[in-house]
């Protein structure tokens, strides 16, 4: 079997891994790190985003041997000890949540989109940007307020709570 190596949450790991394996797979099976979560197995959820070299991509259609010598970040990776970074902090805040499945993957394609499109960032343009993340539980009004005051937070301008 192959040798995978790459950098996840700043730590250097690698694994044998057969050449099929996903990177939902590697990050989930080989590193325990299982807020990256699989929904569909067909890139349609969204619930396995992560970055890879600070993009966001979806892990359950990613061979993990395509990320080979990669900086991967996993929602694990995005808070800086016990303090939660502005997009997470937002989502708690602004109940952007409900059964939490979902979360992960909208927490990195919203730190995605901000990094994309900037710190001010409009319904529609949120709305538009998660067309390939589902969320069976929410109409997405808390979620699309999570990220608008996630994107302003990351901008570093002061948001007022609801």
């Amino acid at each position: 079997m192959p040798k995978v190596s790459m950098t996840v949450n700043g730590k250097r790991v690698s694994a044998d891994v057969e050449g099929r394996t996903l990177l939902v797979q590697f990050l989930r099976e080989h590193q325990r790190l299982t807020g990256t979560h699989v929904g569909c197995d067909t890139s349609q959820c969204g619930a396995c985003v992560v970055h890879v070299d600070g993009r966001a991509i979806k892990a359950c259609t990613t061979l993990a041997l395509s990320c080979e010598g990669a900086n991967v970040t996993t929602i694990e990776g995005l808070a800086n000890g016990t303090e939660l970074h502005p997009m997470q902090a937002a989502f708690r805040t602004h109940h952007g949540l409900q059964c939490g499945f979902c979360t992960p993957g909208m927490i990195m394609a919203a730190i995605d989109m901000v990094n994309r499109l900037g710190y001010d960032l409009s319904e529609e343009t949120i709305r538009h940007e998660l067309e390939g993340n589902i969320c069976r539980c929410t109409g997405y009004h808390n979620i699309v307020k999570a990220i608008q005051a996630g994107a302003a937070a990351m901008g570093g301008m002061k948001v007022a709570a609801e």
